[in-house]
């Protein structure tokens, strides 16, 4: 059960139309701000939010940086200084909607870079590129560049705003001056509401021109937790003007002393300069782009797949032990918590095209482990034990009202999956034994302690939620059983392979777990289920990705049972994974019929966001954006990870699709052509 995320409208008078595909651009011209839900700007750990309001953002947010909500019953993602917003005047009024026309906003998926431009009257035409720099964790950049229609007047401003739920705000601005360089630098700090962390951002400009034709840079201080560098330039008819914004924020978290970081890092960013870092971030996202799904024939298709992977690789980065939360960093949903759609959802397609980047997940389970096991220990069980929601601590975040913090076990499942699929990919023996089969071996603890011993074939699992969650305490849940089998045989295998001898019993406890059937044969969500609604695949999982089931009589036996018991209130994963069993059973229409069942009805404009569920307003839900690319490339590409490594199934593509490529990067580096 997750709690209820909102998005907040705009009222503008414009129209939307929804963004055009171009594979790597999803452009818009029309705008309607109260049906206007934005992209998000992302390098893993900063992100930012567009809003129909021309150089404007919202929800600025650093990945991992958590604090308890306003009743301190439980931790959530902060929003944290906003740093990146300008403000431009034109013979002295403010830029604003009601008075630009051509407005025209693009994401540029290949350089992660949010690009708008539009008319100020009949003064001026401005372009403005902004980004999260992708090389440099706590930077962004903004570049603005004006070209004059007659003689104007124009004052751009770089503000730095702090949300109410931040306190102790503090508000400096200083000048870093040597011969060779001058460096303003507006900065502010803030405490979160707790006092757990302090928030730092600082900005400054980067001017093109040589040192003693640049403009003077004033400071104004307000009293509503907001502050602003400003200079005054004037421009001539047909002159054309650029600088820049470079801007750094971080926390206590990542810094002893973050404001004079944050302040190092904005005076470095300065002085590489607006093409050094535009440069070295184009590298960056071309780099990661090496890992890539093209899909010939279908321009749309394509472009929706190119947004689904833009936004996994702009919520997640190698080396850092940081996961990501159903909504990534676009915004509050489910308080910005970890669940099992980091490991089971997005885990796989980004091991497939990153190995290196899944590998940051992982992490951020690993450094848990501890409190994984005080929560095992908690509940009596032995092993480790993983909260249905996560945040910083590795606690149990889950609202005390939401049964699914302690009945929700098959996260446990889950997160031992993952660490296995790792290995498979890249048979790094070093890492299983410092990391994996440590891991997979506190997993397997957990669930040799958490069965009830009733009898051979009758080692039950009780008293769970499964991935159906409208159904609440029940027994032998199929996937929670199949999981629960499938990492008790990880671990053993894991053993071996570092020549260790296993545990017998867990083995021994993996084969007397049951699945249980109706009568026909078909599996049975649960011990008492009868044909009720289901809120997402759950019995289904045992065919893929788990592959209890393997028989494909009995997996299609299975998937027209629960095909027509899914609800239309539940999230977008399920078609997903019929799809790919419909893929597998060489029947690529249905599968594609189901691979756009899973995520079209969900799009939002103007950019075709994903939302949680059809008619849903929650912008991003990159989990869903990870089960349609399992569609993709475990679906119709046929990719299958097993003790082999990354191997391909025959099957067949959708007659719209002329052509798949799935591009590997990291170690791998191999194409899958079908």
């Amino acid at each position: 059960m997750r709690l209820s995320c909102y998005w907040i409208a705009f009222l503008f008078p414009f129209h939307f139309a929804f963004a055009q595909p171009t594979g790597w651009s999803k452009h818009v011209s029309k705008i309607d701000a109260s049906s206007y839900h934005g992209v998000a700007m992302g390098n893993g750990v900063i992100g930012f939010v567009s809003t129909p309001e021309p150089m404007r953002f919202k929800d600025v947010v650093m990945n991992g940086l958590y604090d308890t909500d306003v009743n301190g019953r439980v931790s959530r993602l902060l929003v944290s200084l906003n740093h990146v917003n300008v403000n431009l005047e034109v013979d002295g009024l403010r830029v604003g909607t009601n008075i630009i026309t051509q407005y025209h906003q693009e994401l540029d998926m290949r350089h992660g870079k949010f690009i708008t431009s539009f008319k100020v009257a009949n003064n001026l035409i401005v372009k403005h590129k902004s980004m999260s720099v992708r090389h440099l964790p706590y930077v962004t950049l903004t570049i603005i560049e004006i070209t004059a229609l007659k003689d104007s007047r124009v004052t751009p401003a770089t503000v730095i705003e702090a949300p109410a739920h931040l306190w102790g705000t503090k508000n400096f601005y200083s000048v870093i001056d040597r011969p060779h360089a001058v460096v303003p630098l507006l900065t502010t700090s803030a405490s979160s509401p707790s006092g757990k962390h302090v928030i730092a951002a600082s900005t400054s400009f980067i001017f093109e021109e040589p040192l003693k034709e640049r403009p003077t840079v004033v400071h104004e201080d307000w009293d509503t937790g907001m502050h602003l560098a400003k200079f005054t330039k004037e421009l001539k008819a047909g002159e054309t003007y650029q600088f820049s914004v470079v801007g750094a924020m971080a926390s206590s978290k990542q810094y002893t002393n973050p404001l004079g970081e944050t302040e190092r890092l904005a005076v470095f960013a300065n002085l590489e300069g607006t093409k050094r870092l535009e440069t070295l971030h184009d590298k960056a996202w071309s780099q990661l782009w090496g890992g890539d799904v093209v899909v010939e024939g279908d321009s749309v298709a394509q472009s929706d797949i190119r947004l689904a992977i833009y936004n996994l690789y702009s919520f997640t980065r190698e080396g850092l032990p940081n996961s990501v939360p159903p909504m990534g960093l676009s915004g509050m949903g489910f308080s910005g918590h970890i669940f099992w759609d980091s490991e089971f959802w997005m885990f796989p397609p980004l091991l497939v095209l990153h190995p290196e980047i899944a590998k940051s997940m992982l992490e951020y389970r690993f450094t848990r482990m501890e409190a994984a096991r005080q929560n095992a220990f908690a509940h009596g069980y032995q092993g480790v034990m993983f909260p249905w929601e996560s945040a910083d601590s590795g606690d149990e975040e889950t609202p005390v009202w939401a049964l699914t913090g302690p009945f929700q076990h098959h996260i446990t499942g889950c997160v031992g999956w993952s660490f296995w699929k790792y290995y498979q990919v890249t048979h790094d023996r070093v890492w299983l034994r410092d990391s994996g089969y440590p891991m997979l071996k506190e997993v397997a603890m957990f669930w040799a302690s958490r069965v009830d011993r009733k009898g051979p074939g009758r080692f039950e699992i009780n008293n769970v939620i499964g991935a159906n969650e409208f159904l609440e305490n029940i027994d032998n849940n199929a996937f929670t059983n199949g999981i629960a089998i499938t990492t008790l045989r990880y671990a053993a295998q894991a053993a071996r392979e570092l020549g260790l001898k296993p545990d017998p019993d867990w083995e021994y406890v993996a084969s007397n777990i049951p699945i249980v059937r109706f009568p026909d044969g078909t599996i049975r969500e649960n011990e008492t289920y009868n044909g009720e609604d289901i809120k997402q695949a759950d019995a289904n999982l045992l065919s893929y990705p788990l592959s209890i089931v393997t028989d494909m009589n009995e997996t299609m036996k299975n998937v027209k049972y629960y095909q027509t018991r899914i609800s239309r209130y539940g999230p977008a994963m399920s078609h997903s994974i019929l799809s790919t069993l419909y893929s597998r059973a060489n029947d690529p229409q249905q599968a594609y019929a189901l691979f756009l069942k899973g995520y079209k009805p969900n799009q939002l404009p103007p950019f075709n966001v994903l939302s949680e569920t059809a008619g849903g307003n929650n912008p991003f839900f990159v989990t869903g954006a990870g089960g349609m690319l399992q569609a993709v490339i475990f679906g119709f590409g046929g990719i299958q990870i097993d003790d082999k490594g990354i191997i391909q199934l025959k099957t067949k593509l959708p007659g719209e699709w002329k052509g798949l490529k799935i591009k590997t990067a990291g170690r791998a580096g191999k194409i899958y052509s079908r």
